[in-house]
């Protein structure tokens, strides 16, 4: 009787969710790295002693039926086994070429872990020999070096990479009793521990509520049983196993096209830096080589812009393109574009700046040189008038 009371008196009182009996899937992590200027049309054969394949993405509900994804080379390295968090784990790793110049190196590791907040460990993965980022560098570079020929311009250095975390939760859900547990209300009941995950935050109660709300207010959910919650430093997925490709890839290539963007980004800078400094001083070079230079920028990025938006060209009401709009927006793709494309219309101001100084030049000295032979001509001409 109290207790029928006490629920009418608290009608927003809920039962406690349901406990899971365990979280099974792996950690994925994305690694975009800027090498070259670009990738010469020539096929890579073979790479780190492993056959080189084309990346395939299966098609399914969530996705166009004419997939306009580009579809890189690709290697898939032999597993490693390695001591993680919770004992030994199994690591695979697979490397992605792109024609922009960038490799993508992804690597999964599995977990089965009692709870969520077990998974915060994973984020800055720390191996017994060594850390998980310094082990994917040093194969940055491995890459780099054997496929030197296979660039251009390539970069003297590794700048440094550009990271995502995914965790990728097996589907369904089952309860402690066995029923399975909808993705979307699994998550409203653990948004706090899901917060503390994509934020490593080891402990959830010094999260505030706006941070929580903030960190997982982007959210997808397709089915009962799928749901994509997209943060700017890390992601979770919860889906059936072969789902996850197509996701992981879309989250790949937004990477990859935010890591790319910074590497121009820092290209014009310097382009930049060097014009107004030609411009501002009396240049060593000619005005005629920095004319040269700055046309050939204008075209090297105007060309790179195109080839960066190709790699993710799909339109539609899809699952999948939704997505890439809530990762585009998390990444603020948009305002990285846009800066890039002010700094483009800079350096396209100096280029007329300097080809009208430079016609200007040219034009002053024909006028000068007709004024010159008509003068010369008139000089002649008294001349002759003089002769006796």
């Amino acid at each position: 009787m109290l207790s029928s009371m006490d629920q009418a008196k608290n009608p927003e009182r809920k039962a406690s969710p349901p406990r899971i009996k365990q979280y099974t899937g792996e950690v994925v992590y994305i690694y975009a790295f800027d090498v070259a200027y670009e990738m010469t049309r020539q096929p890579v054969r073979e790479l780190l002693g492993q056959p080189v394949a084309q990346f395939v993405v299966d098609a399914s509900k969530r996705s166009p039926r004419q997939l306009f994804f580009y579809r890189p080379q690709m290697v898939r390295l032999p597993p490693l086994e390695r001591i993680g968090p919770h004992g030994p784990v199994r690591v695979e790793r697979v490397i992605k070429l792109l024609p922009v110049g960038a490799i993508s190196i992804s690597v999964r590791v599995p977990f089965e872990v009692a709870q969520v907040e077990d998974l915060v460990a994973y984020h800055d993965l720390q191996f017994s020999n060594g850390s998980l980022s310094e082990e994917v560098r040093r194969l940055a570079e491995e890459v780099r070096s054997e496929l030197a020929s296979h660039y251009v311009r390539p970069v003297k250095q590794l700048a440094d990479e550009e990271a995502y975390t995914v965790f990728c939760f097996e589907s369904p859900l089952l309860a402690d009793e066995g029923a399975p547990v909808g993705a979307e209300a699994w998550w409203r009941a653990h948004r706090r521990a899901v917060a503390s995950l994509l934020t490593q935050e080891p402990d959830i109660d010094h999260l505030s509520k706006q941070e929580a709300d903030e960190s997982t207010g982007r959210f997808l959910s397709y089915y009962e049983h799928d749901l994509v919650v997209v943060d700017w430093d890390a992601a979770l997925i919860i889906d059936e196993p072969q789902n996850f490709e197509e996701t992981l890839y879309v989250m790949e290539l937004a990477n990859l096209q935010l890591a790319e963007l910074e590497a121009y980004d820092r290209i014009l800078d310097n382009s930049l830096d060097r014009a107004y400094r030609d411009l501002s001083t009396r240049p060593t070079r000619g005005r005629a080589a920095v004319l040269r230079e700055l046309r050939e920028i204008r075209v090297d990025l105007a060309r790179f812009s195109d080839e960066l938006s190709n790699i993710t060209k799909f339109f539609g009401d899809w699952h999948l393109a939704r997505i890439y709009e809530n990762f585009s927006a998390r990444f603020h793709l948009s305002d990285w574009h846009r800066t890039i494309d002010k700094k483009l219309q800079t350096l396209d101001d100096l280029y007329q700046l300097l080809s009208h100084d430079h016609n200007n030049r040219w034009m002053l000295i024909l006028e000068v040189t007709i004024v010159l032979l008509f003068v010369i001509d008139l000089v002649i001409l008294l001349l002759g008038f003089k002769r006796p």
